[in-house]
């Protein structure tokens, strides 16, 4: 089951993590999750550079090392770098120790290969432990979603996909999609609408 929106009652149990951004001037902001990917990171770049829109990338510190110069294309861009984790580790499932570790990994091959920094987290399936929150909210913040595409589920048809994206969108919005193999046939028959739906309802893309 895709919750296409997260409930108040979740955003409310977790509230030191960015679930919604300021809303003034109907922003909204866009967010690719576990790229750079060959194939969808370059795809999703073009459509955002058609439409003078913007996005914030969460990325995978091992697709960083692997595709540093796609990585570089974003932020030459202008678009925004988050962290994602080195290895998209699931934080329930990980000791924090380890799971600290790899964030940290993350944060020196984006030094690496950009020569950037990052504040900005977010935990692989929306899950990590309380613990290792809370050593992150010392030097990170934690941006989480309001409004989830389900771009990444292969039992949604694009029309479900597309549509669950424009009706819960609203000024504030954190909306998630993916730039990873798994979505690469799914972004083209739902990004470019959904960017064009943007645009028609006179929301202003902002970065986190």
């Amino acid at each position: 089951m895709v919750w296409h929106r997260v409930p108040r009652f979740v955003q409310q149990l977790f509230p030191k993590r960015i679930w919604k951004g300021d809303a003034s001037d109907r922003r909204v902001y866009l967010t690719f999750d576990d790229g750079p990917v060959p194939g969808a990171t370059d795809y999703v770049l073009e459509e955002l550079e058609k439409r003078g829109q913007k996005a914030t990338f969460f990325m995978v510190g091992d697709n960083v090392r692997k595709h540093g110069g796609l990585a570089k294309e974003v932020a030459s861009a202008g678009h925004r770098i988050g962290n994602h984790t080195y290895h998209h580790l699931k934080g329930w499932h990980t000791p924090n120790l380890r799971y600290l570790e790899d964030i940290r990994a993350f944060d020196d091959i984006l030094e690496e290969k950009l020569g950037l920094q990052t504040d900005l987290f977010r935990p692989p399936y929306g899950l990590m432990k309380s613990s290792q929150a809370k050593v992150l909210l010392e030097t990170k913040r934690i941006v989480m979603w309001d409004v989830l595409s389900g771009d990444y589920d292969p039992s949604l048809p694009a029309d479900r996909v597309l549509g669950e994206s424009k009706v819960h969108t609203e000024a504030g919005s954190i909306v998630l999609f993916h730039d990873q193999q798994k979505t690469k046939e799914v972004l083209p028959k739902v990004l470019p609408a959904y960017l064009d739906f943007l645009l028609e309802a006179g929301f202003q893309t902002a970065l986190l």
